[in-house]
């Protein structure tokens, strides 16, 4: 008796929600914004992979800002920043050896993916770097590129061998600037 009673307040009070959710919305006609015009939060929060959604947002921001230079606005630039960011996470085969200090990973692929991770790489070793508990090494060469990452400290080994190749790629959350500032063509590392 008590689970029946348990589920039917589950069920009252999600249709509530559900009814005051759609009563929210009574009023919207199609295509309009639930934020005011000019009021869009400058914070990105697609950080890639998502192309089109990562795109659609930028404009979203670039429009919302009145002191958008449209003259040096490279979305093209943008684009393909993102396909190189595809290609990385989609075509990348990487070997990583686990070191006593922390991590070599060797990441390769197709022609495509060799061109993203040649570009990509080595920039955001340079970002990496920017953190002082780790030392970063990345030397790009033909058939792909090799990422070196260790450090002096355990707790940090742990953290960049439970991260391995791609967590390291993805970590110090810096993406979303950095693709608004390619958007804006402003001159940004290219990662």
């Amino acid at each position: 008796m008590r689970i029946r009673y348990g589920l039917g307040v589950l069920v009252l009070v999600g249709g509530t929600a559900v009814a005051q959710a759609q009563t929210a919305h009574e009023g919207h006609g199609a295509g309009m914004d639930h934020v005011a015009h000019g009021q869009i939060d400058p914070v990105l929060n697609e950080p890639g992979q998502g192309a089109f959604a990562a795109l659609s947002e930028v404009v979203r921001v670039l429009e919302a800002d009145p002191e958008t230079d449209w003259a040096r606005v490279d979305l093209a630039g943008l684009r393909a920043h993102l396909v190189d960011m595809d290609h990385l996470v989609t075509g990348t085969q990487v070997t990583e050896e686990v070191l006593p200090n922390g991590l070599r990973a060797v990441a390769t692929g197709d022609v495509e993916t060799i061109a993203a991770l040649t570009r990509m790489v080595p920039a955001h070793a340079a970002q990496l770097a920017t953190d002082e508990r780790w030392s970063v090494l990345a030397e790009a060469g033909t058939d792909g590129v090799v990422l070196r990452v260790t450090s002096d400290d355990p707790v940090v080994v742990a953290r960049i061998q439970g991260l391995g190749f791609f967590g390291l790629m993805a970590s110090q959350d810096h993406h979303r600037a950095h693709h608004l500032g390619i958007a804006r063509g402003e001159a940004v590392h290219s990662d």
